[in-house]
């Protein structure tokens, strides 16, 4: 089989990437590991920035996201017992976000692929990449008991932290950034009434708190928790009454509560590697960055990522401009910094470190706390980082 650019994963940043390539008249074809019902069963956060539903829309997809999915104008933090808005659309000049879950997003983008006809294969195994550094790239993997190859011009990796595409590049030719934190969020959704129509981002001195959403009717809450906690020690009764107990009192009071739907803990940290290419190959995602989840930059860092790796390739078979690829790490990579510097800051702005913070630190955590909820241009800050940084030009 021969095809022009290989895509490894099948999850939101490969098939975006597909169908983005296949829209502009490139052959992909694209490779996943996990059979569909795996893949649609992950349960991702679903706060989109701007960018990413232009992207969405920009590849015809946005149908089902533009009826169902929720424009955000504000959300709230909870600091130090103050409640303050973050007027999103008014400290930014118009821009908002939309709440619509990663796992929609993923259904989309499986479904247009299907409808398109492209290829996709699921369920490979021992997928392997060839001759990165030399003029003609291929993949090979095995399927059904049969070994299959894939020649192209470029790779693109999107099959996450643990995929075989970061795993391909020889460990010297990389650098690692890595913090880890000690501490993880336990999740829990559920078929309940979102306790605000606004996400609520909570700071208690027994742990942070997030209210999130996933439509009018699901909600999506988060409870910091020490890395030794267990999924199976938290019942469903402890959630609410935990989570209850950190939220200020007329919020308690209106919180609707239900059986969990999926209850799970995941633990924060940030990782970024540069760079993010080798040879004719390319990582995109998670294969390239982690950031915690505080900032609700995940997918949307993917969705960069592609934007710029799509921008590029289109021009290259366009125009021949085969310049551009040397460009793809580092213009990735200043989007992907300034994104993982704001859910770092997120992160240490809204979280208890406990004894894992020295005098200092916590010193620096209350002046972050009283300059930014008290300064219109630390407001307008945490705004525009969190609607999504603007794009840069390709070429």
């Amino acid at each position: 089989m021969k095809t022009q650019v290989a895509i490894i994963g099948a999850g939101p940043s490969g098939l975006l990437l597909g169908q983005l390539l296949h829209q502009a008249g490139i052959d992909t074809v694209i490779l996943e590991r996990q059979a569909p019902d795996y893949v649609l069963g992950r349960i991702r956060a679903g706060v989109l920035e701007q960018g990413t539903v232009e992207l969405l829309r920009e590849v015809g997809v946005a149908r089902r996201m533009d009826a169902e999915g929720l424009v955000h104008e504000g959300v709230e933090l909870l600091l130090g017992g103050r409640r303050v808005r973050i007027d999103l659309k008014a400290l930014t000049g118009g821009k908002t976000v939309m709440v619509y879950g990663q796992t929609e997003v993923t259904r989309d983008l499986m479904q247009a692929r299907a409808a398109c006809g492209a290829p996709i294969f699921y369920s490979v195994n021992d997928v392997q990449l060839h001759d990165l550094q030399g003029a003609s790239p291929y993949v090979t993997y095995e399927q059904d008991g049969r070994q299959q190859r894939i020649d192209c011009d470029y790779i693109a990796g999107c099959d996450g932290f643990h995929g075989v595409a970061r795993q391909s590049i020889p460990q010297d030719v990389l650098k690692h950034y890595e913090r880890e934190y000690p501490f993880g969020w336990l999740g829990l959704l559920a078929d309940t009434p979102p306790v605000s129509h606004e996400l609520i981002y909570a700071q208690h001195d027994h742990g942070f708190v997030l209210c999130s959403q996933r439509s009018l009717t699901r909600s999506r809450y988060y409870l910091q928790v020490p890395l030794q906690e267990q999924v199976e020690d938290w019942s469903d009764q402890r959630f609410w009454q935990e989570l209850k107990m950190r939220l200020p009192q007329e919020l308690a009071q209106r919180l609707v509560t239900g059986p969990s739907l999926e209850k799970s803990i995941a633990p924060l940290r940030s990782y970024v590697v540069e760079p993010m290419q080798h040879g004719k190959l390319f990582l995109v995602g998670d294969a390239a960055h982690i950031v915690p989840p505080t900032g609700a930059k995940g997918l949307n860092l993917a969705a960069s990522d592609v934007h710029y790796l799509y921008r590029i390739l289109v021009k290259v078979y366009r125009q021949g401009r085969i310049d551009l690829l040397s460009r793809y790490s580092e213009l990735a990579l200043r989007r992907v910094w300034k994104g993982e510097r704001f859910s770092w800051f997120m992160t240490n702005l809204m979280h208890d470190f406990g004894e894992h913070q020295d005098a200092w630190a916590h010193k620096m955590q209350q002046a972050d706390r009283e300059y930014f909820l008290n300064s219109h241009a630390g407001l307008v800050s945490i705004a525009e980082n969190y609607v999504g940084l603007p794009y840069e030009e390709v070429g």
